[in-house]
């Protein structure tokens, strides 16, 4: 489906620890750092893009708590606007052509970068 000339752009985010099912697509894994308890033989990524992760620095001040989920939204974006645009670029580029499902390791699934980084790559295409 297209929109003034443009393909719609869905990403789905999942934590690496749910199983696999055959409609994730192209896997991504968005976090800056390998996540505990998974073999990278285990975790059938197609790309570790850990470039797309935010700041070790922001990911520690923000530490998972919500209370800072707004400053941390807003640092983020920051971030991703200042960084390379290639590889949001592509991943925005496969995501027009099928299914791309963005990995993350956080346990919670409302509150993490992975929502933030998916609605910033569906906003931009």
């Amino acid at each position: 489906m297209s929109s003034g000339g443009q393909s719609v752009v869905t990403i789905k985010i999942k934590r690496i620890y749910d199983p696999l099912i055959a409609d994730d697509g192209y896997r991504v894994l968005v976090d800056r750092i390998w996540p505990r308890g998974i073999a990278k033989q285990d975790a059938a990524l197609d790309e570790w893009a850990r470039v797309l992760a935010p700041s070790t620095r922001l990911r520690r001040w923000f530490g998972h708590d919500r209370q800072r989920w707004t400053g941390f939204r807003r640092a983020y974006l920051e971030e991703l606007a200042d960084c390379d645009p290639a590889p949001a670029d592509a991943l925005r580029a496969r995501a027009r052509d099928g299914q791309v499902t963005l990995l993350f390791a956080a346990r919670d699934t409302e509150y993490n970068h992975a929502v933030v980084l998916a609605r910033y790559l569906e906003q931009r295409s």
